[in-house]
């Protein structure tokens, strides 16, 4: 998962990776949070976009969000638990309940909309699988 984009959120944006020993203090530890799940950034190349854009998207809401970059040991349990199916994924948690989820990229505008939207609905459970996107079916 380390590559020089996304390392650098670590270093020059100090994102901290959360592991299975992180996870629940950064979580909790904070009222509102963004999770970055970038997968695998040489299989899925929008992760990198994404790791441009969300320090300032960070920048533009730091009043009211804390993000942190997920580690690979633990992406694939905490997407099962969120129930996304693609990558990237940006979610949105508020005491550690989920709020919402962005999938791939977005323009600036369409972020800016997103994460308003997002960030004033109340927590509540992530949307059920559908299996057809899981299993790659209507997918191109």
């Amino acid at each position: 998962m380390s590559t020089p984009l996304l390392e650098q959120l670590q270093t020059r944006h100090g994102l901290p990776l959360l592991d299975a020993e992180s996870y629940d203090l950064f979580v909790h530890g904070h009222d509102t949070v963004v999770l970055f799940f970038a997968n695998d950034p040489l299989m899925f190349p929008e992760s990198h976009d994404v790791a441009v854009i969300l320090p300032e998207l960070l920048k533009a809401f730091a009043d009211r969000l804390h993000g942190a970059l997920i580690d690979k040991s633990i992406e694939r349990e905490l997407q099962a638990r969120f129930r996304f199916t693609s990558w990237p994924s940006l979610v949105f948690l508020r005491g550690g309940e989920y709020l919402g989820v962005i999938t791939g990229i977005k323009d600036w505008a369409e972020y800016g909309q997103e994460f308003s939207r997002i960030l004033t609905s109340e927590a509540g459970q992530p949307p059920q699988f559908d299996f057809g996107t899981v299993c790659g079916v209507g997918h191109a």
